[in-house]
């Protein structure tokens, strides 16, 4: 049975995650306690452990607080999961059984039904569910978590962000298709790391294009 820290960091970060306490929401420790009947201590850990992930933010005179995201913490986070995720991509390879890459597969083509259906959030949802699959044998739980976590606050951060660059999904689909394609093949760690590290890269570079050209036309209409 999950310890009390362990039930109170979930409802936590659970509650974040779905937008019940969305950014600058302020996480009152007494509030909780009353809710739910966990006393002090297992919220304190709770809030500790979520701002060290860097869900919540401690502020002076106010306590804690539910972190607000920007473009910029989009752009950083999924340049870091290039690197991490990459990595432990390449390390899970060698073990993905052929069940696993089916369901990646499968979660492929319901990538597409999504795309054709116009339906961003299940898509994002369902590229996340991707590459924490192809990432789940890595063989180190830490490492796993940290890619899992940093997913996580992705999804929260910027639920459609494919949506923000026209093209971008259908280009995706393809690149998680010849990543499958080189693991199927028993291709080198470096080869399959690389391949997934770029495959995030190119959506952090599609995305920040696409913010500046927005931003240029924004500007042009304004003086217009």
């Amino acid at each position: 049975m999950p310890t009390k820290a362990e039930q109170s960091f979930q409802i936590l970060k659970e509650r974040i995650m779905d937008g019940t306490y969305g950014p600058g929401h302020r996480l009152v420790i007494d509030q909780l306690v009353r809710e739910h009947a966990i006393s002090s201590v297992p919220w304190r850990e709770s809030l500790r452990r979520l701002e060290a992930e860097g869900w919540v933010e401690m502020v002076p005179n106010v306590g804690a607080v539910v972190r607000s995201f920007d473009t910029d913490a989009w752009q950083q986070g999924l340049s870091l999961l290039a690197r991490i995720g990459g990595y432990a991509t390449a390390l899970s390879a060698p073990h993905l059984s052929k069940a696993d890459l089916d369901g990646a597969r499968a979660l492929n083509r319901q990538m597409a039904e999504s795309l054709a259906a116009f339906d961003p959030g299940r898509f994002g949802h369902l590229n996340r569910e991707f590459h924490e699959l192809l990432a789940s044998r890595a063989g180190d739980e830490r490492l796993v978590s940290m890619v899992n976590s940093e997913w996580a606050r992705l999804e929260v951060i910027r639920k459609s962000a494919f949506w923000y660059a026209p093209g971008r999904a259908e280009a995706s689909l393809a690149e998680h298709e010849h990543l499958l394609e080189l693991i199927e093949s028993g291709a080198d760690s470096e080869a399959i790391e690389t391949a997934a590290r770029q495959h995030e890269l190119r959506t952090v570079e599609a995305v920040t294009r696409y913010d500046v050209e927005v931003s240029r036309r924004n500007g042009a209409v304004r003086h217009a």
